[in-house]
């Protein structure tokens, strides 16, 4: 398929030939990160000339917002997550982490969020949102709002510690444990934060 023979295609054509774009786009900032991909590196792997990339989407830049979009699914299932029996918490949390991470709608998004937000203003302002509006936003925890953010946001940074450990950095042996086994270790860490009194010792 050429790109000029895209371009004068049917217009429901062209919205499949943007999402392949898009989806060559996610991979390519997943896993190279934001300095490692270009416009014409998705072009072509893509199959397309590089002109058709800044046509559906501008720039790299919007380019790359466009690919750290998360899919209302990504969201349903936190809040499905945090709608459990306030006893199963840590571990469905646990499991909800590692299905996000591996899930083909999310996974691919996360890891590139993950990866350029130290570099890129607008993708950290997303994984800020992220973190304070879908991971800690659903929390019907704790004693008071002061409270329910405190131990949600603890347990936003240990879950979005798993996914870096174990799906960015691969680090062993936490890259190669069985989900199984990574439910049964974090859980009843995050379950802490979920009923444990948080206040400082003296």
């Amino acid at each position: 398929m050429s790109p000029g023979s895209s371009q004068r295609g049917p217009r429901d054509e062209r919205g499949v030939l943007a999402a392949h774009i898009l989806s060559v786009a996610r991979t390519a900032f997943s896993e190279h990160g934001w300095a490692g991909t270009t416009i014409r590196g998705v072009a072509r792997d893509a199959d397309v000339d590089p002109s058709l990339v800044y046509h559906y989407f501008g720039s790299k830049k919007a380019l790359l917002d466009a690919s750290t979009n998360l899919p209302q699914s990504f969201l349903d299932r936190i809040a499905d997550a945090w709608a459990s029996p306030h006893e199963e918490l840590g571990e469905r949390l646990v499991a909800l982490t590692l299905g996000n991470w591996q899930a083909g709608d999310s996974g691919p998004v996360l890891r590139a969020i993950v990866l350029i937000a130290a570099h890129e203003p607008g993708t950290r302002a997303k994984l800020r949102d992220l973190v304070t509006d879908a991971l800690m936003g659903p929390a019907l925890i704790g004693r008071g709002e002061q409270d329910r953010r405190h131990r949600s946001g603890f347990i936003a940074s240990q879950l979005l510690g798993l996914g870096l450990m174990r799906y960015v950095w691969h680090v062993e042996p936490i890259a190669s444990m069985s989900d199984g086994e990574v439910v049964a270790a974090v859980g009843p860490t995050i379950q802490r934060y979920v009923d444990d009194d948080l206040a400082p010792r003296a």
